[in-house]
């Protein structure tokens, strides 16, 4: 039974698995991740400060322009679209085998495919708020307004709906995550190497039976694994997925 096969029964005898997925998830879209080589952190930059810097909270405060460009040039992908991974867990949880998602990316692509239970654990680029009124906001907002987006109902300045470095995780989808992890029979790591914190301490909620890894390097839950798959993710979720329906 090849490794593919193997998940494919796994998720079909699963009735609360939950799928816990980071930047590798979105790759097969076109978004960057932040740690590769290749990452949005390792690519050179025409200033001073690192990317880690950019995206913290005092970088927007103090450089909310700088900021602003940094986000819309690299953080915001307005052409990515789900891939067949996104489209497999959305099946998965039609069919009632899924029962949340628990992602570290901000992109919304979950919901894109047509997941409805999405925990995101980092925010949203969809979402924008005044920090003054809390009046929100959709993406295109912040697109559109250069170079600083200001709040047409309080002239407040205008922030994504994202975590920022220097910012603690949202309390209630802390425990939503928590909760849905800790209730899961299965639990399908994707698309992280589980290194950011207190994100990545997630899984040790979970006291199911089948934990699967499907990510091309190490991960620090490895050791604890069922199952560990070293290749894209979305090509690997969409062939178990609808293994069935190739036969």
């Amino acid at each position: 039974m090849t490794n593919v096969e193997r998940l494919s029964k796994i998720l079909a005898q699963s009735q609360r698995a939950v799928f816990f997925g980071g930047a590798g998830m979105s790759t097969e879209s076109g978004i960057p991740d932040f740690r590769s080589s290749n990452g949005i952190y390792n690519q050179r930059l025409h200033t001073n400060f690192r990317p880690e810097e950019i995206v913290s909270h005092s970088f927007f405060m103090n450089c909310p322009a700088d900021f602003f460009d940094f986000y819309r040039t690299r953080i915001v992908y307005l052409d990515a679209k789900p891939n067949a991974g996104h489209l497999a867990l959305a099946e998965l949880e039609r069919r009632g085998n899924l029962a949340a998602i628990v992602t570290q990316n901000i992109d919304g692509l979950h919901q894109a495919a047509g997941s409805k239970v999405v925990w995101e654990l980092h925010g949203s680029v969809r979402r924008s708020f005044c920090i003054n009124c809390g009046e929100n906001y959709d993406l295109n907002f912040i697109v559109e307004n250069k170079p600083i987006p200001y709040c047409t109902k309080c002239g407040g300045l205008v922030r994504p709906d994202v975590v920022l470095y220097e910012e603690n995780l949202d309390d209630r989808i802390l425990k939503g995550a928590i909760q849905a992890i800790s209730k899961a029979d299965t639990l399908i790591v994707g698309g992280t190497s589980l290194v950011v914190y207190p994100a990545a301490g997630l899984i040790d909620y979970f006291n199911g039976e089948y934990l699967v890894i499907i990510n091309k390097t190490a991960t620090a839950a490895d050791r604890e694994a069922e199952l560990i798959i070293r290749e894209n993710i979305g090509e690997t979720l969409s062939k178990a997925v609808f293994l069935g329906n190739r036969e």
